[in-house]
């Protein structure tokens, strides 16, 4: 399976009897699966068939799904209240005999609330239906437009990735190859060291002294760091050959590259180490930057 974001972005629209109907589908970076709809009233048998449908493609991802209807060619029908408009143009013809004024005219008695009562012709349950099966085949259309566009995202995240884990083995094999790391190289270093505390005219225990010694040469050893380091590359290579929702998983092994990474910064012993170790972190941080958008 091939790699896939969580961005993307999808439109499907169509008609069936009287319903024009439009879906738009907007994809964002999430922890899980999160799908928010947006019906108009009266929609509402459409949820759980479009819930169940975005679940079977998809692990990972904010999902916004909006759904605009619109009924056309179908004529509404016009009912004048005869009662009402009979007892307004009576209290009308009075009111103005009353106050010697003439009386309102039709126009104006029409337009009060009440009068004239417009209604949406009846619905065909059958139209009803088979509108709700079109629009349900619209959401799986542009569903998979989603997943084809998140599809080609993550195949580009896929080069960024490889591009990056390229970048951090090259740096641990830099970090494994430097001469501060040589033996001779860290015996000078703590050479240098004993003899700085020998300067001090204090009297010190040889046997304490070796055991110092010895713990030193074990705090600026990276070989355990560069090991995991390795493994760490080796697993996300494989992850992004099999592909599908790996996203949790590379996200894992990107903080322990990052662990890592900050050890290996922690226990370099030259100027030259440190440099290399940075670069290191600031790859890994790259790395783990892009993971992020990763389904």
């Amino acid at each position: 399976m091939p790699l896939a974001s969580m961005t993307g972005f999808a439109r499907a629209q169509g008609r069936s009897g009287p319903y024009a109907w439009a879906w738009e589908l907007k994809s964002v970076n999430a922890k899980g699966l999160d799908l928010r709809l947006r019906l108009p009233p009266g929609w509402d048998t459409v949820e759980a068939p479009a819930r169940v449908a975005l679940s079977r493609v998809l692990s990972r991802g904010n999902v916004s799904a909006t759904l605009t209807i619109e009924r056309t060619g179908a004529n509404a029908s016009v009912r004048v209240n005869e009662e009402v408009l009979a007892a307004l143009i009576e209290t009308a013809r009075k009111a103005a005999e009353r106050l010697g004024v003439a009386p309102p005219s039709l126009d104006s008695v029409l337009g009060v609330k009440g009068v004239i009562e417009v209604a949406d012709a009846e619905e065909s349950a059958d139209e009803r239906q088979a509108a709700e099966r079109a629009v349900l085949q619209g959401f799986e259309e542009a569903l998979q437009a989603l997943v084809a566009m998140r599809v080609r995202e993550g195949e580009a995240l896929a080069h960024i990735l490889s591009e990056r884990i390229n970048e951090i083995e090259k740096l641990s094999a830099a970090a494994d190859a430097n001469p501060a790391r040589k033996p001779e190289a860290i015996r000078a270093k703590l050479s240098e060291q004993v003899k700085a505390l020998l300067a001090t005219g204090e009297k010190l225990d040889p046997d304490r002294l070796h055991q110092e010694a010895m713990l030193l040469a074990a705090k600026v050893d990276i070989r355990e760091e560069l090991d995991r380091l390795t493994a760490h590359v080796a697993a996300v290579r494989k992850l992004l050959k099999e592909g599908g929702p790996v996203g949790r998983k590379l996200d894992f092994l990107a903080q322990e590259l990052n662990r890592e990474s900050n050890t290996l910064c922690a226990k370099a012993n030259d100027v030259s180490l440190t440099a290399t170790g940075l670069e290191l972190k600031a790859a890994v941080d790259q790395f783990r930057e892009q993971v992020q958008n990763l389904e």
